[in-house]
């Protein structure tokens, strides 16, 4: 680990910097291993986007496809091989971090199906079948956040996986997520499973979040709505996190803490910043407080390295004014719970097109290999 720079005063802050890519280049050619020495990377999420970026690479998965392809697999199998593979793969250099750590890091994540995001008990069987997959300790599944995923969430923390939950857009969806998980925790408890061995975090997405919400204010166009542009994403997430510690302070929790379980820790996604005018680390700095994760696509981990000033704390003590922010909002005639509706609508739906993409090149190359 490096020592004396952003991401390593970053760590110190008590953030876990993972990695929002994943691709069988990077782990090939000692790339993941760099940035888990010089960048203090402790993990990696995964999604249908990054792997279907990764699988335009044909030649690093030239091999594995013509052997899938000599065997009669179909797309579907292809693709769970191909992506449970890498994922395996990047666990195994995780490894060391995550027995450093005691299982608190050197977490790997890999999503079901986005086209399963509205189907609960096929939710669950896909969370079953890459748990089983993939068998590793430090492996997460991930799970949309949706209505139907909620109870598919807690039946996987119920059966003992390590769920990443995504696509947290709005506060009443992130109550309802960490209801979920400790439902879940309740169950497994019940089940005599023991329950330090299961791990989860929320991932809360920031910048889509500015993105909708600024595209809003500027149709405003008043002045009053001008100078709330780019701050709601800061503000979403610093009230996550306020919400983080009052449940996990609640005696539920704290009963389920004694018992040996584990807090979900929130996670801040979608990290890079879309806006060119904005602080290309502005999801990085203002989101600093302890026992978070964040996860950022290299871009923004490079220009955290170079040039982020990282400063402590610039979470705990924001919350009365976050809270005046979103008021604010609501004055100038933004929508808060359309925002984030149509945003989670959007996630699942990108996810469909990316996981499309990605069973089509895949789809390709095994053709061409037979």
């Amino acid at each position: 680990m490096s020592t004396n720079t952003p991401t390593a005063a970053l760590s110190q802050a008590g953030v876990s910097i993972w990695l929002d890519d994943l691709s069988r280049q990077r782990i090939t050619s000692g790339g993941l291993e760099r940035l888990i020495a010089e960048r203090d990377v402790v993990g990696v999420t995964t999604n249908p986007t990054i792997f279907a970026a990764a699988l335009t690479d044909g030649e690093s998965y030239r091999e594995q496809l013509h052997a899938l392809a000599a065997d009669g697999a179909d797309v579907d199998r292809a693709v769970f091989e191909i992506t449970t593979d890498d994922v395996r793969d990047a666990a195994d250099h995780f490894l060391p971090v995550y027995e450093r750590s005691q299982g608190y890091d050197g977490r790997v994540s890999i999503e079901v199906s986005p086209d399963l995001a509205h189907d609960t008990d096929a939710t669950v069987a896909e969370a079953h079948r890459l748990w089983e997959k993939v068998d590793r300790p430090n492996v997460m599944i991930k799970i949309p956040a949706t209505l139907e995923g909620l109870p598919a969430i807690t039946a996987a923390i119920a059966a003992g996986i390590s769920v990443n939950v995504t696509l947290i857009f709005s506060l009443d969806r992130y109550r309802q997520v960490i209801d979920a998980y400790l439902t879940g925790l309740e169950q497994a408890k019940a089940a005599g499973i023991d329950l330090s061995t299961i791990h989860s975090v929320a991932s809360f997405f920031v910048s889509r979040v500015d993105t909708e919400i600024d595209k809003r204010l500027a149709a405003i166009g008043t002045p009053e709505a001008a100078a709330l542009k780019s701050r709601a994403g800061v503000a979403n997430a610093q009230l996550a996190y306020e919400l983080f510690e009052q449940e996990f302070a609640s005696p539920r929790a704290v009963a389920l803490l004694d018992a040996g379980a584990n807090r979900q820790r929130p996670l801040w996604a979608s990290t890079g910043v879309k806006d060119p005018s904005l602080p290309d680390t502005l999801y990085v700095t203002e989101l600093v407080a302890r026992g978070v994760v964040n996860t950022m696509p290299e871009k923004t981990l490079e220009a955290t390295y170079d040039h982020g000033v990282i400063e402590g704390d610039s979470v705990t003590g924001k919350y009365a004014e976050a809270g005046r922010l979103l008021d604010a909002l609501a004055s100038a005639g933004v929508d808060y719970d359309d925002v984030t509706a149509l945003l989670e609508r959007e996630g699942v739906e990108k996810f469909i097109v990316s996981w499309k993409e990605l069973l089509d090149t895949v789809r390709g190359a095994l053709e061409s290999a037979r």
